[in-house]
């Protein structure tokens, strides 16, 4: 006489629901298909869009030679860094939801069964870890712990290419299924709903606690995030203090002097009381750091363009700004021609009414659109055409 296998007790279930297996001991509801492929859904949006976004900052701040960002809009920087942080901190509640719904599959057993499905287990292994290490040294690089021994911004970069190809890979492989899942009717759909509303209600708190660092309306509610418009000296946040960089001396030195030399008619050497004697200009722009906050403020000095054509500057140069810093990734940066030209970049030599606070650049300063702020180099003492 032939026994029939006993049907399955949870059919939509991740993972087989034998509970003489280790998978078949997951009985929530919740491990279930449809939830994973809304979930999947929402994290190749999120993840798509933190690709995009991370690639803008990292060709702002690394273009290569074919490059030419632009001046304006004056916050595109702004909004696509803000987009990048904030976006990916509400992505940590979607990402853990969407672990503990398929978490089951990990005890699939036999784990290997075919060279493709190993191929295919691969490629969501490297999915899963990326997405983890991603998000988890991006929140600590935004709260400024370093706490691994690695550079931050090259790992991150690179990591990205995995995971994205890895994503790219999952949705190739899980397309018709995801579909299939997504269009069917599901049975007792209140419990999956309300997990699904609830994590995306988390990814929305979490939106809404950081996004004030962005959109100043708001910054009340940033509680989470760690700057805030108007909070720092002269109403205006600071990563780096003078004492850290160690310039504190040299910046109050009163032999200070802006050199501009390189590829010039004539060499010049300015010194602060000259840059104020020169027409002044005023602009409103923001600081947009790659943490993702930003601040507007208003700005007063001279026009770098103005200061370029004392020393006849040819109009195709580049230029390279220097701070009296002695050591730092940033302690220089380029500023092309786009961007010198531009009448809104300046020399700035007073921000918010009042001269430059030590911490945000005495004794002069460069502030310019569409720039990450790791750019906007403080404490300058040459400027460099090439």
């Amino acid at each position: 006489m032939v026994r029939r296998a006993a049907p399955l007790k949870h059919p939509g279930r991740l993972g087989p629901a034998d509970p003489r297996t280790i998978a078949g001991r997951f009985t929530s509801p919740l491990h279930d298909e449809r939830i994973a492929a809304w979930l999947g859904i929402a994290l190749g949006i999120s993840f798509t869009s933190a690709f995009a976004t991370g690639l803008v900052s990292h060709f702002m701040q690394h273009p290569q030679g074919w490059m030419a960002w632009p001046s304006r809009p004056v916050n595109l920087y702004r909004v696509t860094q803000g987009v990048h942080v904030i976006g990916g901190l509400a992505t940590v509640p979607l990402l853990l939801a969407k672990l503990w719904t398929v978490y089951p599959r990990l005890w699939q057993w036999p784990p290997i069964r075919s060279a493709a499905h190993a191929a295919r287990r691969a490629a969501v292994f490297a999915l899963v870890a990326g997405s983890v290490f991603q998000l988890v040294t991006g929140v600590l690089n935004i709260a400024y712990w370093y706490a691994f021994p690695f550079f931050f911004t090259t790992a991150h970069y690179w990591t990205a290419y995995i995971v994205f190809g890895a994503l790219l890979i999952h949705v190739v492989d899980q397309w018709d299924g995801t579909r299939r899942t997504v269009m069917t009717r599901p049975r007792d759909a209140v419990g999956r709903r309300g997990f699904l509303l609830t994590a995306a209600g988390a990814s929305g708190l979490i939106a809404a606690a950081t996004v004030g660092q962005t959109f100043t309306p708001l910054a009340r509610l940033a509680v989470l995030a760690p700057r805030r418009p108007g909070v720092g000296p002269q109403r205006l946040p600071v990563n780096k203090s003078a004492a850290y960089a160690g310039v504190v001396a040299a910046a109050r030195d009163p032999g200070w002097r802006l050199t501009v030399t390189g590829r010039v008619r004539r060499e010049v050497a300015l010194s602060l009381e000259d840059l104020r004697a020169l027409p002044q200009r005023a602009a409103r722009l923001p600081i947009a750091c790659v943490e993702g906050w930003s601040a507007e403020a208003d700005w007063r000095g001279v026009r770098l363009r103005d200061v370029l054509a004392l020393a006849g500057a040819p109009a195709d140069a580049r230029v390279r700004v220097e701070s009296l810093e002695t050591w730092g990734l940033y302690r220089t940066s380029d500023v092309a021609p786009d961007h010198w030209r531009d009448p809104l970049t300046l020399l700035a030599l007073e921000v918010n009414g009042e001269p430059l606070a030590l911490d945000h650049g005495y004794p002069c300063r460069l502030i310019a659109p569409n720039r990450p702020g790791v750019m906007q180099t403080k404490w300058l003492y040459r400027v460099v055409v090439t």
